[in-house]
């Protein structure tokens, strides 16, 4: 097939580096154009760009002139890694432009019109595209993807819609790379731990409930989620441990079997990017580590591990996933797979 050319906005931060690194071969998608703030136009992206990932950076992109953030001057696909403080407006103004514009910022996130897309869980809110250029003008589309930490929940909390999903109480320990570069001080976090990061919990209770709701998420989800979010001297990959309450009788073993037969609609589909099999249950009472699991599934599936029963809820159980790859840069990548399989509006 021939290649759609796509464009990232924000390209020489870490999360653009991530898409420029993760998009390198991909068999759907080139990387045509990179954009950046005005300190970076106009250079090469190898000058533009302190490359601070362990792979290369490829050479497709090494001698890319760096663009403006201007709409209208990249490809119809661009993908998003702008900071929070400036994605907002123009995010909308490349969607008002005819771009679709695959976010990885919280601008958009609860916006009713806007999907809060994780392929595996909720590809029927891709629905609200049609809606969304109607009600608000845009030739283009935005579509967001979670939190770091609230699409390690999502899915691991997936396989247990069946039971019916009463409440959950969650503890993260987030890596340090979730909170960019040059991140937390080392002398805050080496040997430390630090029990605050400002709207974390606020964003994993808000957008499970949407993730998980229906009518593209304007109906959001009943159960109440409680979260406790901590910063850790860890380099990538964010755990929590999950504690939660089903509303239908089931035995550990019933649990177990859910998650060892989940599939989603990516795997389905056997999308480019998505992980097989998209959680990994595991079975050693001292996994999953981030060290080691991380980067199962090329960063992008779920490991669950110690799972048992909750003296106080249902059951209990340990999550991971790599918040740079499955919680940035691959969660949009994966939505942007989604969305040409099912819906061929990027091309």
């Amino acid at each position: 097939m021939t290649k759609i050319d796509v464009g990232v906005l924000g390209a020489t931060g870490m999360v653009g580096q991530q898409f420029v690194s993760r998009l390198e071969n991909h068999p759907w998608f080139n990387v045509a154009w990179l954009a950046a703030s005005e300190r970076s136009e106009g250079k090469q992206y190898a000058d533009a760009s302190a490359w601070r990932l362990p792979t290369p950076m490829p050479d497709a992109v090494r001698h890319l002139t760096v663009d403006a953030c201007i709409p209208g001057r990249g490809p119809k696909v661009v993908f998003s890694a702008l900071d929070a403080g400036v994605a907002g407006e123009a995010e909308e103004a490349f969607a008002r432009a005819g771009h679709i514009v695959l976010s990885n910022a919280r601008n958009h996130r609860m916006d009713p019109l806007i999907p809060l897309l994780v392929p595996e869980i909720n590809s029927d809110h891709l629905s609200l595209l049609a809606e969304q250029r109607r009600v608000k003008g845009w030739s283009g589309a935005i579509v967001t993807n979670p939190n770091c930490s609230t699409v390690v929940l999502v899915m691991a909390l997936a396989p247990l819609q069946r039971f019916g999903l009463k409440s959950a109480v969650i503890s993260t320990m987030q890596a340090v790379s979730g909170a960019g570069y040059p991140g937390v001080p080392s002398y805050d976090i080496l040997g430390n731990l630090v029990p605050y990061i400002g709207g974390e919990e606020e964003k994993i209770e808000t957008e499970t409930l949407k993730i998980l709701g229906s009518d593209g998420g304007r109906t959001r989800h009943t159960m109440v989620v409680s979260a406790h979010t901590n910063r850790v001297p860890v380099i990538d990959g964010h755990t929590m441990t999950v504690s939660v309450q089903v509303e239908a009788k089931a035995e550990l073993d019933d649990v177990r079997a859910a998650f060892q037969g989940f599939v989603g609609r990516p795997q389905e589909l056997k999308l480019p990017t998505a992980p097989i099999p998209a959680i990994l249950l595991r079975d050693e009472p001292n996994r999953p580590q981030p060290r080691l699991d991380s980067d199962f599934g090329g960063g992008m599936a779920v490991s669950v591990g110690r799972l048992r029963t909750c003296p106080v809820l249902s059951f209990r159980f340990v999550a991971l996933g790599h918040n740079t790859v499955r919680g940035a840069a691959g969660a949009s990548i994966l939505n942007a797979e989604l969305m040409h399989a099912e819906l061929q509006c990027l091309s």
